[in-house]
């Protein structure tokens, strides 16, 4: 049964495009091309539900949100 995960994708300040699993602690990778970030992201999964196979996910992904602060 495939199970649905959502992802933080940012760009590191050398480039790299880094993954965060929402959800899972920890669970994070990096890649210089989408495709192979994305390809990354899923085997990173895997092993994390594998580490942790009696363990519910930590969180819950709600939203993403962005905040304007002044300086």
């Amino acid at each position: 049964m495939a199970r649905t995960f959502s992802v933080i994708v940012e760009q590191g300040e050398d480039g790299y495009l880094i993954s965060e699993v929402m959800g899972l602690a920890g669970c994070h990778t990096q890649a210089k091309t989408y495709d192979e970030l994305i390809k990354r992201t899923k085997e990173a999964i895997k092993l994390y539900l594998h580490s942790t196979e009696n363990e519910e996910p930590t969180s819950t992904f709600l939203a993403v949100q962005q905040i304007a602060v002044e300086a």
